[in-house]
């Protein structure tokens, strides 16, 4: 009883606080790094972040399955993909394209004439080309406003926004771990410092038992103890209570959920100029899975409009180039229209930006959920993995108890070897 030092004994608290510190802060480095498996991997389980020897951050890991989770609750309690697209405008839509579409179409009008009636459009005086140009310009816009209107209404059939958003997280893992890090950023903060005050604690009762009982096991175990309970305490307190409990005089509620303003903010904000920003939007709608349904939406509409256009002319031009000519011509335009516009579309990003309101629309809608609804936007993503996180806490505590005990008490004078 009591036969090591004063100050092996003292410093047992403190040591128990940093091997707590540690574990957390190393657990949360495990949480986000490596972005991608680092070791020998051999045999692996899907969606599991270790091999056969090695590790690859838990996020990372999943980054396909937390990205899919969080947007189906996102597009559950936050979003209505096709309320938002209905905040466009197609008639302002047309407005902001205007001078794009007056450049796209007059290359239009110019290289198709300069094809099927090069003798003809040459002799044409400048004034007259440009009122055609001018003509078809005018008409362009109603065929802008009417294209608009049917994407507008069938969003859903040209945009596959969960297959862009989960995409977008596969394709670069850090941006998965960026959304976590900054929405989480004083919660984290927390564990390693919650870490040392509960080893502390630990380390306390830990000396106790020690000045009474020196058995070579309880360094270890307690070190496994201290490594898991310290996690274990961390993450429990950042989401409960879930509603603010009161204790004695205190009003208490997890530390995650009292900031919901704040981290609402933060997660409107970098999931809009990450993943939900207009450039995205339209990358997905022109490349994505569901492109060819706007291609065809698009070359539909190209087709009504070049009738309308070329229609007038018709008697004229079938008189001149013949019928199986003038019909090659028009399918020409609408081709060549369905094809480039989707080069000019970038002049509509600001409007987009400004009619979809994505950022507003999430931050009010996340501010507005219950305490149980808003920890389900997020925490579920990682929730499954709270255990691995605990594990790694004990696994780390338990090898520093090992070493604590050979470093401390393993060559002690005075006292006999720690008993089994």
């Amino acid at each position: 009883v009591g036969c090591y030092a004063w100050w092996e004994y003292f410093i047992m608290p403190f040591m128990a606080g940093v091997v707590g510190w540690a574990t957390n802060v190393l657990a949360l480095e495990m949480t986000f790094k490596p972005i991608e498996f680092m070791g020998i991997e051999l045999f692996r389980i899907r969606d599991q972040p270790w091999g056969l020897f090695g590790w690859q951050g838990i996020i990372p890991t999943k980054a396909e399955k937390m990205a899919s989770i969080c947007f189906d609750l996102m597009t559950t309690k936050l979003l209505d993909v096709r309320e938002i697209f209905h905040r466009l405008d197609p008639k302002k839509f047309g407005e902001v394209m205007e001078d794009g579409l007056l450049l796209l179409m007059d290359g239009i009008v110019d290289e198709v004439a300069r094809t099927y009636m090069p003798k003809a459009w040459e002799k044409l005086p400048k004034d007259v080309k440009d009122e055609i140009v001018i003509a078809m310009d005018r008409a362009s816009g109603t065929f802008l406003e009417k294209f608009m209107y049917d994407m507008r209404e069938h969003v859903d059939d040209v945009l596959d926004i969960k297959n862009m958003t989960v995409s977008a997280c596969v394709e670069n893992k850090p941006l998965v771990n960026k959304i976590f890090q900054e929405c989480g950023d004083k919660e984290f903060a927390f564990i390693k410092r919650s870490g040392f005050y509960f080893g502390f604690l630990f380390g306390c009762v830990q000396m106790v038992i020690w000045f009474f009982y020196n058995a070579s096991w309880i360094l270890p175990v307690f070190g496994f103890l201290v490594g898991w309970c310290t996690n274990y305490l961390a993450l429990k307190v950042i989401f409960r209570p879930l509603e603010p409990t009161k204790v004695g005089p205190f009003t208490v509620q997890g530390i995650f959920l009292k900031r919901q303003r704040e981290v609402s903010e933060t997660f409107a904000r970098v999931n809009c100029v990450e993943i939900l920003h207009t450039r995205a939007i339209w990358d997905a709608i022109l490349t994505g899975p569901l492109s060819p349904n706007f291609y065809a939406m698009l070359r539909a509409h190209s087709i009504v409009f070049t009738e309308d256009m070329v229609g007038k002319l018709k008697p004229v031009a079938v008189a001149a180039m013949g019928a199986a000519k003038f019909s090659r011509m028009k399918e020409d335009i609408a081709a060549k229209i369905a094809e480039r516009l989707p080069t000019i579309i970038d002049q509509s990003y600001e409007y987009m930006t400004e009619a979809l309101d994505m950022e507003r629309t999430i931050r009010e809608k996340m501010q507005e959920l219950s305490p149980a609804e808003f920890e389900g936007v997020l925490h579920p993503a990682f929730e499954e993995d709270e255990i691995t996180l605990i594990f790694v806490g004990g696994v780390l505590g338990c090898i520093v108890g090992v070493i604590q005990l050979f470093a401390l008490f393993g060559t002690s004078e005075g006292c006999p070897a720690p008993s089994a």
